[in-house]
């Protein structure tokens, strides 16, 4: 099993930027395995933000963060980030870390892991 906790969530002006870190822990090592960011805003559904494969090489993102937000991983750190530029107003949400659930796949569309989640406020 994995523990996956994220962190770096908070209160940032629009236009701002936040660093998100998903730290694993437990007997599975992420580093084999694709993994994603995914938010919900109050009343809305779960949705998807970005993911990224086993090695690290191939990222995707929603249409609406593409080119302001950067998913990366740091295997030595067992560890995954999403930086966030240019924040707007339609970007608050509670944002969760996501493992996918079968190891060396390119997009983790089958999710068995989620983090707690870490708020992300914009004001304007």
């Amino acid at each position: 099993q994995v523990q996956l906790v994220e962190s770096g969530g908070g209160l940032v002006q629009a236009g701002g930027s936040l660093r998100l870190s998903c730290a694993a822990s437990g007997r599975t090592f992420i580093s084999n395995y694709a993994m994603a960011w995914f938010r919900q805003a109050p009343g809305k559904e779960r949705t998807f933000v970005a993911g990224i494969n086993w090695t690290g090489r191939s990222t995707y993102y929603a249409d609406s963060v593409e080119g302001r937000f950067t998913i990366s991983r740091d295997k030595a750190k067992n560890t995954v980030y999403l930086q966030m530029n240019m924040l707007q107003p339609e970007d608050p949400a509670v944002y969760y870390c996501a493992k996918d659930r079968f190891p060396g796949r390119d997009r983790p569309t089958d999710i068995d892991s989620w983090g707690q989640g870490t708020q992300v406020t914009v004001s304007s």
